[in-house]
């Protein structure tokens, strides 16, 4: 099967401008709340929503970290090749903030529960929602819903959602194809 475009550069852009508009509805000034991209492929997109935020809407000081989830994963030991961990990198206390968790694609689940795992090392975040880009509605394992979702996709599970970011030396797009596995 050949990839399929979801979205293209444009249709990334307008959808991460709406999603920036939902996080200034309901967090405001953003002086309690907190972005956190979730490790790897979280990290271009809670970039791209903060610089948003920040010259489009002119909203101030947005906090911005990045968690690195490899060793809170259920999975880390079963996989055959060595996992390379990412850095994780939040100066800034979380105790009593609002997070917002920040991730490409919501698959099975299972990354996010990682991440709510990994962010209590850090402290007791008094609210915790998920933005993603891409929301793979059928493919839970764990019961885990978005807060904000760029864009549904029904797939089926050997299909995968590839997003493609210019950050990576690619043009911005997302493909769904047929899996690997």
């Amino acid at each position: 099967m050949n990839p399929k475009v979801l979205l293209t550069s444009k249709e990334i852009d307008i959808i991460l401008h709406r999603l920036a508009c939902q996080l200034i509805e309901n967090h405001l000034d953003f002086s309690n709340t907190v972005l956190i991209g979730i490790q790897p492929r979280g990290k271009y997109l809670a970039k791209r929503i903060k610089t948003i935020l920040e010259k489009e809407y002119n909203v101030s000081d947005v906090t911005l970290g990045y968690l690195d989830i490899t060793f809170f994963r259920d999975d880390f030991r079963r996989n055959q090749k060595p996992l390379e961990a990412n850095k994780t990198e939040i100066d800034f206390l979380v105790e009593d903030k609002k997070i917002v968790f920040i991730d490409d694609v919501l698959y099975t689940g299972r990354s996010i529960r990682a991440a709510l795992t990994a962010i209590q090392s850090f402290g007791r975040p008094s609210e915790i929602e998920l933005l993603v880009l891409i929301d793979r509605r059928f493919s839970r394992h764990l019961p885990i819903q978005p807060d904000y979702r760029g864009r549904q996709v029904d797939a089926f599970d050997q299909e995968s959602v590839r997003v493609h970011w210019s950050e990576d030396g690619k043009d911005d797009c997302i493909f769904l194809e047929e899996s690997n596995n």
